[in-house]
This record gives structure tokens, sequence and C-alpha cells, in this order.
């Protein structure tokens, strides 16, 4: 076992198959320079439902759009393992959307076929039928000539999930996406989430509700600039190392490094 020189190194929760999609080789990330994850080691496993969750800042949404590939790293690789850009569906949070233009529920959906039909091919039946599908699937039937404009918090991210849906991605990446909306919305969408994790595709989630955490992911990354656990969720959520997380996102602790090598909940 390496002595964590350089931050924790992830590994494979008992129970999920050891095939990688993603593998981290001393990653950091950042943004003009500065760092907001630091030295990052380790793999994820194809089929894994793995949540992310941390402080404010901590890096999360950062580590997201690097796996997405809309950022590039300041140091270390990420192999994705033969996935390209293209299999990877990213929602990313609701305040990036621009919900002022003009595009109805149907339109808005259907853009999770562009990488397959490209932006001038028409939609025949078979494609209607699949944007139809999807839209049902989360709820929204009868809503297809809607503005995305007029919807509420809930059918927006129905919205958003169902375009995720129709891109069939072997690997999803979910950026908070039960924020800010009702409970009958969060239920139906995470049993969705269950469903693409029952096909066998990779779920990574950045979420802040620890008590959904730990009803509906078996495997958790708890960040706060580095890794302070990585593992089996419930000992991954245990006060020591969400206290740990806190203290390092507050700059806190002299020793920060040592406590994140030899935290509980899996790291190493």
């Amino acid at each position: 076992m390496d002595d964590c020189p350089l931050g924790a190194r992830l590994k494979p929760s008992a129970g999920i198959r050891a095939d990688p999609q993603l593998r981290f080789d001393n990653l950091t990330l950042g943004y003009n320079r500065h760092p907001a994850v630091h030295h990052l080691h380790g793999e994820i496993a194809a089929g894994s439902l793995l949540a992310i969750v941390g402080p404010n800042g901590a890096g999360k949404s950062t580590l997201l759009k690097a796996i997405a590939g809309e950022l590039r790293p300041l140091a270390g690789r990420i192999e994705r393992h033969g996935l390209q850009r293209w299999q990877i569906a990213y929602l990313t949070q609701q305040a990036t959307l621009d919900t002022g233009f003009p595009i109805i529920v149907h339109d808005f959906v259907a853009m999770g076929l562009w990488r397959e039909i490209g932006a001038f091919s028409g939609l025949d039946r078979r494609l209607r039928g699949r944007i139809d599908e999807a839209i049902a699937t989360v709820g929204l039937s009868g809503l297809e000539r809607r503005p995305i404009g007029s919807l509420s918090g809930g059918q927006l991210q129905r919205a958003l999930f169902a375009r995720v849906a129709l891109q069939d991605a072997p690997l999803v990446l979910l950026d908070e996406p039960y924020g800010a909306i009702d409970a009958a919305s969060v239920r139906d969408l995470a049993a969705l989430v269950r469903r693409w994790h029952g096909e066998g595709r990779t779920v990574i989630s950045v979420l802040h509700d620890l008590d959904h955490v730990l009803r509906e992911y078996p495997e958790t990354l708890l960040l706060a600039r580095e890794v302070v656990a990585r593992g089996a969720t419930a000992s991954v959520l245990g006060e020591a190392n969400l206290a740990r997380a806190r203290e390092l996102a507050e700059g806190r602790g002299d020793d920060a490094r040592t406590a994140i090598c030899h935290g509980d909940g899996g790291s190493a």
C-alpha cells in the first residue's frame, strides 16, 4: 500500500466489479492556475453508483466538469478507458440554463439526440417515438408544446433528465440534480437514477442532501479540495470524516494530509 504522499487513493468498494470506467493519475484541477482539487489518484469502477459530497467550494462540480471533458487538468490526467466525450451524459445545474431561450419541451428534450442525428437531420417516426417515450418516462406527457421558461423547477429538471435519458450514455454525470425541486420530482427522478444504474451505467452525482445519499448511493467520495474519504457511504459519512472536511474547507488543521491518508471510509 502506498504511503499517500499526494492525497488519498480511490479504491472501488466491495461488491463493485473491478473494471475501471475512470482512472485519475495525480489529477489537479482549477481555474486561472489556482487549484480547486489537488492530487487525485485512483479509479472509479464501471457500473458504480457514486455520490460526491463535500462543503461548498470543495471542488465537486469542478471534478464533474473535468470528467466530462469541459475542463483541462492543471496537472495529471483522467483516463476514460475508451469512452468518447459523446458517450458521457452531463446534467449541469439549473442555474447554468438560459430558460429565456424560446424552445419548447419537445425540442429541448430532443437535443439529447444531437450527437446521434446531427444538427440538420430531421426526426423520423422512430426518433419522435423515442422522444415521446423519454418525456412520458419523466411524467411530462401533455407538456410537449410548453416553452421551457414556463416550467416549474421540478418540471424543468424532469425535462433535463429526459434529455439525458435520450443520450443513452454509459457514463452519467449529475450535478446537483435535486436542488430546489419538489419532493415528488426528487422521488421520481431518483427512481430513474436507480434504473440507469440497474442497466449497468456508471452514475456519478454531486449531492448535498446526506440523508438522500445514505438512502440511495452505496458508494461516496467526500471531497474538501482533497479526498477526505472514499468507500461505503455509511462509513464515509461518519462524523469524524465530516468534521475533517469542514476543517479542510475552512483551511484549518496542520495535519490535513495525514488526516486524509488515515481517515475512515476506505481512504488509503
